[in-house]
Parts: C-alpha cells; sequence; structure tokens
C-alpha cells in the first residue's frame, strides 16, 4: 500500500519543530547564565572545580555537577574607632591623646580561584549579618592598632611622600614606624590599617581595595581647631578693619575732594555772581545813559519842535497881526477919507446934523467930563467976546473932535481898542484957556 507523499513531509516538518524546542530546552538545561558581580562556582562528580565569573555562561550537568554562586561586588564598611595615639611628652612620658577615626572600607573577593574558594567556605558560608560584624571587627581592631602606632599629629598631618612628616604645630619631626612604608598620595593611618589587616582578609578569601579616612577628631584637635578659628577670625577681623579703615579713609578723601569740588564752585558761582554784577551794573548804566540821551534827544527834539511850533505860530500871529494892521490902517485911511470928502461935501450942515444925532449919546459923557474937569476960565478983555463964548466955542471944537471919531469908529474903521485910547486921549484933552488982560 503505498503512502502519500506528503505524509513525509508533514513527518520531517514535525521532527524539525520537536528538534527546534527540544535542541534549545536541551541546552538550557547544561548552560546556566552567571550575572554580573557574580561568580559561579560548579563542582564536578569527581571533585573538580569550575570558576566561572559574570557576566556569562556556565556549563552544568544537573546530575553530575552542584554549582554555587557568591557575590563579586565590593563590599562597604563603615568603621568608627576611638582610641588613644602614641604621643609622648618631651621627658618621654608617654601622652596619649584620645582620638576618634571615621573612615570607610572597601573590600572585596580576590581574583584567584584560591581566594575565590576561600572566601566561598570561610565568608559567605555566613549570613549577612555575620558577614558584615566580621569585616567590621577586623578592620576596627586594625585600625586601633594603626591609632596606637602614631601620633596625634601624624594622624592630623596631611599626606607626604616619606617615612617622616611634618607636623605643622610642633618643630621636631615625629618618624613612622620601620614597619610602615609610605605609598605616595596615601595617609599613614590607611597605610598601617592595610598592612595590619591584609593577612586577615586573606585568611578569609577577600582584598583590601581602599580605606577613606573622613574624619579625625579629638579634643586637642578641636581646640586647635578653635584656636585656628579664632585667629582666622581674628585675621578676618584685622582684615576687615583694615579694609573699613581704609574705606573709610577713601570716603573721607572723597568727600574731602568733593567739599574742595564744592568750595571751587561756590568760589567760581562768587566770581561769577560779581562778574555778573558787573555786567549787569554796566548794563543798568548804559541803559541809563542810553535813557537819558534818549531822553535828552527827545527834550531837544520836542524844544526844537516847541521852539519852531512857537516860530511858526509867531510869525503867522506877526503876519496875521501885520495883514490886520495893514488892513486897519487901509480901511481907516479909507474911513477917514470918505470921511472928508462927507465932510467936504456936506459942509457945516452936515456936522451939525450928525452932532444932533450923535447929541443923545456925548452929552451925557460931556456932561460927566465937564463935572469931573474943575475947570478955570481966564478971560481977557483985550480979546473979542466974552468968557461964555469962548467956552462954548472951546466946547463945541471938542465935540466936533468926538463927533468926528464917533463916526469913524460907527463906521468901523477903528476897533474897539483904537476907539478906548481915542476916548482915553480925548478925556485928557484940555479946553484952551483965555486971558484976560
Amino acid at each position: 500500500m503505498l503512502q502519500h507523499p506528503l505524509f513525509g513531509v508533514a513527518i520531517v516538518a514535525a521532527v524539525l519543530i520537536f528538534a527546534a524546542f527540544l535542541i534549545p530546552a536541551f541546552i538550557k538545561a547544561f548552560l546556566r547564565d552567571v550575572s554580573s558581580g557574580t561568580i559561579r562556582m560548579v563542582t564536578w562528580w569527581g571533585g573538580s572545580m569550575k570558576i566561572y565569573r559574570g557576566p556569562g555562561k556556565s556549563f552544568e550537568l544537573p546530575i553530575l555537577t552542584n554549582g554555587t554562586t557568591i557575590s563579586s561586588k565590593a563590599i562597604n564598611v563603615d568603621l568608627d574607632i576611638t582610641d588613644q595615639t602614641a604621643d609622648v611628652d618631651r621627658s618621654g612620658v608617654p601622652n596619649p591623646i584620645k582620638v576618634r577615626v571615621l573612615a570607610s572600607a572597601i573590600v572585596s573577593v580576590g581574583d584567584s580561584d584560591e581566594l575565590i574558594k576561600t572566601a566561598a567556605n570561610r565568608f559567605f558560608a555566613k549570613t549577612d549579618d555575620e558577614q558584615m560584624s566580621t569585616l567590621t571587627d577586623l578592620l576596627s581592631s586594625s585600625g586601633r592598632r594603626a591609632v596606637n602606632l602614631l601620633t596625634h599629629d601624624q594622624l592630623f598631618s596631611a599626606k607626604s611622600g616619606g617615612k617622616t612628616a611634618i607636623l605643622p604645630d610642633r618643630e621636631p619631626q615625629v618618624s613612622l614606624p620601620a614597619t610602615v612604608s609610605m605609598e605616595e598620595d596615601d595617609d599613614p593611618l590607611a597605610i598601617i590599617i592595610r598592612k595590619a589587616c591584609s593577612r586577615e582578609l586573606t585568611d578569609l578569601g577577600l582584598v583590601f581595595n581602599s580605606l577613606n579616612i573622613k574624619v579625625v577628631q579629638s579634643e586637642v584637635a578641636e581646640a586647635r581647631r578653635r584656636q585656628s578659628a579664632a585667629e582666622a577670625t581674628a585675621n578676618a577681623d584685622i582684615v576687615a578693619a583694615n579694609q573699613n579703615r581704609r574705606a573709610k579713609e577713601a570716603q573721607l578723601e572723597a568727600e574731602r575732594s568733593i567739599s574742595d569740588k564744592q568750595r571751587e564752585l561756590e568760589q567760581t558761582k562768587l566770581a561769577n555772581a560779581v562778574l555778573i554784577a558787573e555786567a549787569e551794573a554796566k548794563r543798568q548804566d548804559a541803559l541809563a545813559g542810553q535813557k537819558e540821551s534818549e531822553l535828552r534827544a527827545t527834550q531837544i527834539a520836542q524844544a526844537k519842535a516847541d521852539s519852531e511850533a512857537i516860530q511858526i505860530d509867531a510869525e503867522a500871529k506877526a503876519k496875521a497881526e501885520a495883514i490886520r494892521i495893514t488892513t486897519v490902517a487901509t480901511a481907516q485911511a479909507e474911513g477917514i477919507h470918505k470921511v472928508t470928502e462927507a465932510i467936504r461935501d456936506g459942509g457945516e450942515n452936515y456936522l451939525r446934523y450928525r452932532q444932533i444925532e450923535l447929541l443923545p449919546d456925548i452929552a451925557p459923557a460931556i456932561a460927566q467930563a465937564l463935572a469931573q474937569a474943575k475947570l478955570v476960565t481966564v478971560h481977557s478983555s483985550a480979546e473979542n467976546g466974552d468968557a461964555a463964548s469962548a467956552t462954548t466955542d472951546s466946547i463945541a471944537s471938542v465935540i466936533r473932535t468926538v463927533l468926528a471919531a464917533q463916526i469913524v469908529t460907527r463906521g468901523g474903521l477903528v476897533d474897539a481898542g483904537q476907539q478906548t485910547n481915542l476916548n482915553n486921549d480925548n478925556d485928557r484933552t484940555e479946553t484952551p484957556v483965555s486971558r484976560r488982560g
């Protein structure tokens, strides 16, 4: 009976799939992961041991091998060491000083297979608390022995590169123990602790990696620290005082300079004020002179103008008066000429008519004049006629004269002023005096 060809293909595929799952599982059963920071120790049936350091894989057979894993990480141990130093006084008598050292040590499993086996049997066989306690006791005891071998100044000295440490506060130099060989840039206490505990750590399968001295405390160091702090404070105070003094001096110097500048400024202001006052006075004088000149010029111009106006007015008045006088003279001459013509034409009749016409006006005046005249008539028998006739003739002559004047005045030929003068002249006229023989 023939089988179908696809059946064989399916069997082959099934076998391959089974192998794909089975082979990794089989390999995984013989290979074990070793993570970083761990060490895998595999012991075979005959007692031989194979050590695998992670990260990696270890080859193991479930029945034929036995494996264990230990940590290869560094172990940090904090140390608190309190003990006395190896100080002596100047006479050689021991004078220990109590100190306290705070440090941090780092240890780890050794690199050789022997150290790994030793660590697995003697150290990692203990619990974690026992492991830390063992390391703390071991390192603390080594630290106390190191403190007992060093002096106080050596513990607090700076790192040195020789067997002799230079002490900052003491003149003599203290030599380190002969068993301690100084290493470059290392602390004497760390060197002694490392040397002292190396054998004990090796017995546990561990190696000493490093020791960090955090703090070294003592009453002497504290006193010195306080003294140094006091000195530093005093120095700082001195520096601050000097700085304050210099600052004060600088401030005073600045203030003095400012005062000098202000004084100079005030002097300059005063000098400028004086100059300004002088300039102002000169300006006022100039303005006063200018105003006086202007006033004088104005007065002169005004006086000149007034003089010219007066002169012009006088000239105008003189011309007007001359014209008036000329016109009056012309009118008077014309009036006199007309009176003369009238008298010539009318004769004695015209004069008599005018006497009669003006008699009411001039008779009272003549009578008053005669009353006030107090005339004395002297008549001579040698003359013709009597005294009354002579007096009458004289009065008639006066009347004719007055009549002629009145005619002229009423005719507009003589002005009022001249008429008044004429009347005054007529009043002063005396009648002629007749002498009697």
